[in-house]
């Protein structure tokens, strides 16, 4: 997934929009207290601040106690200027834009919350309540809005500057804190269960916009100094950037790495809106060439492995987009220029892709994933603004809009097999199984199974979510794994998930669905049929860390790729795609494999590879 920003914008105007939030928030408050109170949800509410009330604990008590304390007026004002100075006052690093955006978006959220309660007047809960009382309306909590506006905006801020296991870390304890807040104002009488919902509306709105209007792209690391004269031999890079996603900074840093690795011939292109590959296809025909780079999100990586899939250049990912799913799954580094660095002192392997067509959908090749329904929806409306300054994160606000879309009905057919009819909220075909977050959605799928994995999503109702959420979770690493029941049709979380594996998946519809690829949306149609290419793309991938090591279950054991513990390869194709070093191959003598890698004499190559059924061609490895 791309982003698709234009950097001419002025998006300091989102902020004109914070009068239209509060109008919209006011006239939520307005139906709530009037023609919808005593319909259901909201006629039950009083129901819910009772049974609340009747089961209150000391401990309970004394954990909310906190949580309102942490949330109210003069807590959010002490640390939100607590947390301004250290931005600005630390040395070497002030945060200028980034200390406007938290305080910007806690003062918004403040008046809007005003605003609203000059407009609404709703009694609090006829409860015992544990807090004294302030005379403003109970609609919309602004505990509850403060707590997501400040410690959101610091979950923003720790998303954008923290990498690895920190990040998910940190950014998931201050999310869990609105939460608890949230919780903690209906636990303590103070707020009906709308009120907080409003709250987490009203903060999470006023954040996305203030985020979007003052956030300014990650800033682009400086060039290094041009390297002097290389010591390998002259060869031939096609670099395709999308000039968005990819920096003139990150360009540079790129350019400068190619050429101290030899590739002193260097064409670049661009993508466009018509062309996501950027030309890529001419540039090959016009001499031999010995890498092709992609420095872009999923859909710029899609687009360029529909054209070297088959070829046998290798291919190198440059992850800039917002997603980066396929460079994820593989586990290479998030930083642009580091995983380029880590690809090229790695080596090439093949791994499979999905070639796909439908009605409106000419042929065409997928790396990750394809999908149809939900999250097709989900990827069609995300915002391009707040996919620049929330990342990935933008499309979780998208997915919020299309939870109560309609079922969709379909059939599917399996390597040719009769056709199941089903009904679901989405389908995803997918050649590797991990979503941001590390969030399995098929468990089962690797790049180099020589099959596709599908699944069914169809949760119903509230039990159903919980359900379908509560088996992803428990296929995270760490987590008490659910064992699936075989290799064929599973169904799983109470049928809320329903999983498949094929060589061919036939899709109809039984009324045109939104599609993606790989985060690429296609037009609405009623048919998807996918195939696999075993082995069709070779991808450079980082050696193992530490030579000779013995793996563990689930980690690589050579090229990068995870291997799932207990499950054999597919009959006739290999667990890893070796990829046959030619005598002559430079890597031979700069960059040997790792103790204990078989090379290419040691490792059957597929069929069809180095001049076989494909027609692939004859082309160096990368690895140097």
């Amino acid at each position: 997934m791309t982003n698709s920003h234009e950097t001419g914008a002025r998006p300091g105007r989102l902020l004109l929009l914070l009068p239209v939030q509060a109008a919209v928030v006011a006239a939520l408050g307005l139906l709530v207290t009037g023609p919808l109170a005593h319909h259901w949800p909201l006629s039950a509410e009083d129901g819910v601040n009772r049974a609340l009330a009747d089961r209150r604990t000391p401990f309970a008590t004394a954990l909310t106690d906190g949580a309102s304390l942490l949330a109210g007026t003069e807590s959010v004002i002490a640390l939100t200027l607590m947390c301004t100075a250290v931005l600005l006052l630390v040395p070497h690093v002030p945060r200028w834009r980034e200390a406007a955006f938290l305080a910007v978006a806690v003062a918004a959220q403040s008046a809007v919350f005003l605003l609203v309660t000059l407009v609404v007047s709703r009694e609090r809960p006829e409860v015992p309540h544990l807090d004294p009382a302030p005379p403003t309306s109970s609609f919309p909590s602004g505990h509850v809005g403060a707590s997501v506006a400040l410690f959101g905006g610091l979950a923003v801020l720790a998303s954008r500057r923290l990498r690895g296991a920190r990040r998910h870390l940190l950014v998931g304890l201050l999310l869990v804190i609105p939460v608890l807040v949230a919780f903690s104002r209906a636990y303590r009488g103070m707020h009906h269960t709308s009120d907080v919902v409003a709250g987490l509306l009203n903060g999470a709105c006023t954040l996305a916009l203030v985020a979007a209007a003052l956030l300014p792209r990650p800033r682009e690391e400086a060039a290094p100094p041009a390297p002097g004269p290389s010591a390998h031999g002259a060869r031939r890079a096609v670099v395709v950037r999308h000039p968005r996603a990819c920096g003139d900074g990150t360009a540079a840093r790129v350019r400068a790495l190619l050429h101290e690795h030899g590739y002193a011939e260097q064409q670049w292109t661009e993508t466009t809106a018509g062309d996501p590959s950027g030309a890529l296809s001419s540039c090959l025909g016009v001499t031999d060439t010995d890498l092709v780079v992609v420095c872009g999100g999923d859909g710029t990586v899609r687009a360029c492995a529909d054209v070297v899939s088959g070829t046998g250049i290798p291919l190198a990912i440059v992850p800039c987009g917002t997603g980066n799913l396929l460079a994820r799954n593989l586990r290479l580094p998030t930083e642009p220029v580091t995983a380029l660095r880590e690809a090229l002192l790695g080596r090439a392997v093949g791994l499979d892709v999905g070639r796909i067509r439908g009605d409106g959908i000419a042929p065409t090749r997928f790396a990750v994933m394809a999908g149809a329904g939900f999250d097709a929806a989900m990827v069609r409306d995300a915002s391009a603004g707040l996919k620049e300054s929330l990342g990935w994160a933008a499309y979780l606000v998208s997915a919020v809009r299309h939870l109560g879309d309609a079922r969709m009905r379909l059939s599917i057919r399996l390597d040719g097999g009769a056709p199941l009819e089903r009904r679901a909220r989405m389908v995803v075909i997918g050649n590797v199984g991990t979503l941001q977050g590390g969030l399995p959605l098929l468990p089962e799928a690797r790049p180099d199974s020589g099959r596709l994995e599908v699944v069914l999503l169809d949760p119903r109702g509230l039990t159903g979510w919980l359900a379908a959420a509560g088996y992803l979770v428990s296929r995270l690493p760490g987590g008490r794994r659910q064992r699936a029941s075989g290799a064929g049709e599973r169904t799983l979380a109470h049928g809320a998930l329903e999983y498949f594996a094929a060589a061919r998946i036939d899709l109809r519809f039984a009324r045109p669905q939104p599609r993606e690829l790989d985060g690429d949306v296609f037009p609405a149609g009623t048919r998807l049929t996918a195939e696999v290419e075993p082995g069709a793309l070779r991808v450079c991938l980082p050696a193992p860390a530490r030579a000779g090591a013995p793996a563990e279950a689930g980690l690589p054991t050579r090229a990068g790729i995870p291997a799932r513990a207990g499950v054999p390869a597919r009959a006739g194709i290999p667990r890893q795609a070796g990829i046959p070093t030619r005598a002559d191959d430079p890597a031979g003598a700069d960059a040997a494999a790792p103790a204990g890698t078989p090379t290419g004499a040691d490792v059957p190559a597929r069929a069809g590879e180095e001049g076989g059924a494909h027609g692939h061609r004859d082309a160096r490895p990368a690895a140097q």
